[in-house]
């Protein structure tokens, strides 16, 4: 397989896998990229803009626009840094309360996904991606 052949395979499995989750998300107002912030900050906690940007590799305007609609629906709040550029972005009380279902949803569209993928091929996958992570990283 040429490299070529190799990164566009890898291109169209990520759009099919966003779009598959975008489908999954739609009851709930949602789409995969305020997903990945709203898991994000789930997880990690309140991050300021930056951080959420370089961790997710969003260029700032993209990411400026989904913490806006994301404020929009009352699913995160910005705070105000030591500076005035800096913003630190964090669940509101509305979105901690969501997010069992937010989240139930994903799993089931990641199961539906992965049913027909052998458990060994997944755990192989997983090791590949992370070492070349790393080697990007």
């Amino acid at each position: 397989m040429t490299n070529h052949a190799l990164f566009h395979t890898l291109h169209q499995l990520s759009r099919q896998l966003t779009n598959s989750l975008n489908e999954a998300l739609k009851p709930f107002g949602l789409y995969s990229a305020q997903w990945s912030v709203l898991f994000v900050l789930h997880t990690k906690g309140s991050l300021t803009q930056k951080e959420l940007s370089e961790y997710l590799f969003v260029e700032a305007p993209p990411m400026t626009r989904t913490i806006q609609r994301l404020v929009k629906q009352g699913f995160v709040r910005q705070i105000p840094g030591k500076d005035k550029r800096e913003k630190y972005i964090q669940l509101t009380e509305e979105a901690l309360k969501e997010f069992p279902k937010w989240e139930h949803a994903v799993s089931e569209c990641n199961n539906d996904l992965l049913k027909k993928f052998p458990e060994d091929s997944q755990q192989e996958l997983v090791k590949l991606q992370s070492v070349w992570l790393k080697q990007l990283l």
